[in-house]
């Protein structure tokens, strides 16, 4: 987390850190999805004629056809490319510092994308003209209709350019329901949302969140701690506000809770703690932020001695937390079941040990 993260403010910034770890209502239920989104839904083709959808803000996104220029955030462009939507531009996440795909852009070829930004704070206004966007889409972390990576400073330039704009919320609700409106604005979109891959893709999601709720019921004794690594801080995620969070704890997950007192400074969205400080709870299995602003577990075995001593340090007991999911089944379901099989082997520890 940079320290320039860090100043920003907390229901934005702390969450672009690596420190999000909250990091996800179904504002509309399946059956009034279709009504947000105008599609045929049968053949994959696009709805001839005027497009509309209403998005998570309340407010209606229209066209006078079927959006074909689409740029959006990097996770919600890999969502929607899992079903067949391929966006022109991307901002957010998407190339690691040596070229690679970040783990926020999924399946796509970023070869082939033009990057309107790739950090926190980056939007280039000109290069997102030039695209000639007939949509604007992002994820929201508040309850405000914050666009996600879309800088407050120029929002009202980008938004002036023309392309309406589409906000899908990930914010206090539980994973399934951004599925669910992602589906249905990939099925606007002109997606085939009863293509073989994308029905069984479902059924999978389903099935891993049956399987998670199982162990999950008879591993009831292992504590998992969700955590996010910086230079000078371990961030010690609640449950609440988190779409990840929220479901695992709804299918019975046993997580470490930090007092809302402790997270107050946060938003309510996690705790801080000093490395002098990190086993100030107990826990059995420990996920750690898979995002690239965070440091990762093997560069923490080197440089964080406390670390080191934490009993689910020493087990081996740590997997990687993906703290911005791609909200496409196909991405999702085996989020669960990677989660299912670490409960599953995660032996009770003793504090201290």
């Amino acid at each position: 987390m940079s320290h320039a993260r860090l100043s920003q403010p907390s229901r934005r910034g702390i969450l672009a850190a690596g420190g999000a770890l909250g990091l996800t209502a179904a504002l509309a239920a399946c059956g009034n999805d279709k009504k947000d989104g105008d599609s045929k839904g049968k053949g994959g083709a696009a709805k001839s004629g005027p497009w509309s959808f209403k998005d998570d803000r309340g407010e209606t996104a229209k066209r006078d056809a079927t959006p074909k220029n689409i740029v959006a955030f990097t996770g919600v462009a890999a969502a929607l490319f899992d079903y067949g939507i391929e966006c022109k531009g991307v901002f957010g996440p998407t190339k690691t510092k040596d070229g690679k795909p970040d783990v926020q852009a999924g399946d796509m070829d970023i070869s082939k994308l033009t990057i309107i930004g790739n950090e926190w704070g980056q939007f280039k206004i000109e290069k997102y003209a030039s695209l000639a966007p007939d949509l604007l889409i992002s994820t929201m972390f508040d309850d405000q209709g914050t666009l996600w990576y879309v800088p407050e400073e120029s929002k009202k330039k980008v938004l002036k350019l023309g392309a309406p704009s589409v906000g899908i919320s990930v914010y206090d609700r539980q994973m399934n329901q951004p599925l669910q409106r992602i589906l249905a604005l990939a099925e606007s979109l002109g997606a085939d949302v009863k293509a073989d891959k994308v029905v069984k893709a479902k059924k999978r999601f389903e099935e891993a969140s049956e399987r998670l709720r199982k162990v999950a019921k008879a591993n009831k004794d292992i504590k998992v701690l969700v955590g996010s690594a910086s230079q000078e801080l371990l961030y010690v995620s609640g449950t609440n506000l988190s779409a990840d969070l929220e479901y695992f704890k709804a299918l019975g997950v046993n997580f470490v809770e930090p007092p809302e007192k402790a997270k107050k400074e946060s938003g309510g969205w996690f705790e801080n703690l000093s490395w002098e400080n990190v086993d100030q709870y107990h826990a059995d299995l420990i996920m750690m932020d898979n995002r690239t602003s965070a440091i990762q577990p093997a560069d923490l075995d080197k440089s964080k001695p406390t670390w080191k001593k934490l009993p689910a340090v020493k087990a081996g007991q740590v997997i990687p937390r993906v703290t911005e999911p791609i909200f496409s089944y196909a991405k999702c379901a085996p989020i669960l079941e990677d989660l299912a099989d670490a409960i599953e082997k995660a032996k009770k520890l003793k504090k201290g040990a």
